[in-house]
């Protein structure tokens, strides 16, 4: 008998104690404790219309005659900030169309990482082209025909599509392919 009564003295001693910590906590005995968790909410992902869309041939280029690479910027001309992240697809813009391009064959390089756009921020992809060789109607190395393009498509995850021009020509190119970095907080060369 003895050891019961020591066993029922424990137990009202832990009641008493659960008792006292539902009091200042304010959590009822016998109900779950929800994890307290302060998370904000990440940016949503940039919209078309929060982005304006520029583009210039790359410091940095194969050797040739056609645009061999390409800088585009996206700034973030909206009053929020966004995000946006991955590597862009790419399209000549055929009569100078989205509605009527030709889709790349994008070869994607380097890792995507989410990249954080203020208002009135900017960030960056850059497309290098297959290189034109020669002068004047120039020649592809493949043997196929160049192509050159007014405008380009370029869309970006989540962040829709968006039709542009070079600030110094036009995009000229062989063999439908390009090499893309993922979007960068750091402006290419």
């Amino acid at each position: 008998m003895r050891h019961s009564n020591g066993i029922r003295r424990a137990a009202l001693a832990t009641t008493a104690v659960t008792a006292v910590a539902a009091a200042v906590t304010g959590i009822l005995p016998g109900t779950a404790m929800a994890a307290s968790t302060t998370t904000s909410t990440p940016p949503p992902a940039c919209p078309a219309s929060a982005l304006k869309v520029s583009a210039w041939q790359a410091v940095h280029r194969p050797v040739g005659t056609g645009t061999g690479a390409a800088v585009v910027q996206f700034t973030n001309v909206s009053r929020r900030t966004c995000v946006l992240k991955g590597h862009p697809t790419v399209a000549g813009a055929g009569n100078g169309s989205p509605a009527h391009n030709t889709p790349l064959k994008v070869t994607p390089t380097g890792k995507a990482a989410t990249v954080t756009v203020r208002p009135h921020g900017k960030a960056w992809v850059k497309l290098t082209f297959v290189q034109v060789q020669g002068e004047a109607d120039g020649y592809c190395v493949s043997g196929k025909d160049p192509v050159t393009y007014p405008t380009m498509v370029i869309g970006l995850p989540h962040a829709g599509k968006h039709q542009v021009a070079l600030n110094d020509g036009v995009w000229a190119e062989c063999d439908n392919k390009v090499t893309v970095t993922p979007v960068s907080a750091v402006k290419p060369s």
